[in-house]
């Protein structure tokens, strides 16, 4: 993943990260892909396992991946332990990410020096969170309760013992649906890309602006988390589908509803800039 949002960083445009949680999911975003000629990271996590294992999740993936010929990472998204880590890397995940930000900072630190160290020899990225992003809904997986802001001191000492390679940071971002327009902290975003030398990952990107996401894009950042926006998707055209007496057989709604959430795809490879740079 470090070339892909290493290239994004250096070229002024973000790589969309999608939650993908299934082979109909990964299919559609890596189609999207293909066809708009969009770098793109299929991501999964501690929300997403209860479905497929690690170890299944990357061969699916693996197995999709050969029919399209598009640049992508695996990513492990807000892993909560380093045996998750160690799994994940087994599995041949191309990017892991430890999120240890609720933890004490000392604790988060050594942490990831720990997946650094594991990641790195095999040629892995590392994603480090400082500052805690948390939840701007009661149903979100991922986040905590509480949001802190990123200190860019913090960071600044963070990534230069951790020797992670992108950094989530909370500037008023959060997963979930926002209530009411997501107010972004530019100043400190601003703080942050002049403190920090790798590039900057937002995660909460559903119901962000799109010229905050452009502008944030302009100040460092080069990755955007996209999970619930898909999931509102997929389970809207389910239940839509279901409440009409349509597609009962399970596969076929299954389908209908992979296909329904394509225009979110799209727009999101269009919102980063990212469409037409593979």
């Amino acid at each position: 993943m470090s070339e892909l949002v290493g290239k994004a960083f250096r070229g002024g445009y973000a790589v969309p990260a999608f939650c993908a949680w299934n082979a109909e999911i990964m299919e559609a975003v890596l189609s999207v892909s293909a066809r708009l000629r969009a770098p793109v990271i299929l991501m999964s996590g501690p929300g997403e396992f209860p479905v497929l294992a690690p170890h299944i999740m990357a061969a699916v993936a693996y197995a999709i991946k050969e029919r399209y010929d598009t640049p992508a990472a695996l990513h492990l998204d807000h892993g909560d332990s380093l045996d998750m880590v160690a799994q994940c890397i087994d599995a041949r995940y191309t990017s892991v990410m430890l999120d240890f930000s609720a933890r004490p900072f000392e604790e988060n630190i050594e942490a990831l020096r720990q997946v650094v160290a594991m990641a790195h020899p095999l040629g892995i990225t590392v994603e480090g969170e400082i500052g805690r992003i948390g939840k701007a809904d009661d149903v979100t997986a991922e986040g905590g309760g509480a949001s802190a802001y990123t200190d860019p001191a913090e960071a600044a000492e963070y990534v230069r013992r951790t020797g992670v390679d992108l950094l989530a940071v909370s500037v008023g971002n959060k997963h979930g649906f926002y209530r009411g327009e997501p107010h972004l902290e530019f100043g400190l975003l601003s703080e942050l890309h002049a403190a920090i030398t790798v590039p900057l990952v937002m995660h909460g990107g559903t119901g962000i602006p799109e010229k905050d996401i452009r502008r944030s894009v302009g100040l460092g950042i080069a990755k955007v988390n996209v999970a619930s926006e898909l999931v509102h998707g997929f389970r809207g055209s389910l239940t839509g589908q279901w409440r009409e007496s349509r597609n009962l057989w399970t596969p076929m709604a299954l389908g209908e509803a992979a296909r329904a959430i394509v225009p979110v795809i799209e727009k999101w490879f269009r919102m980063t800039g990212a469409a037409g740079k593979a």
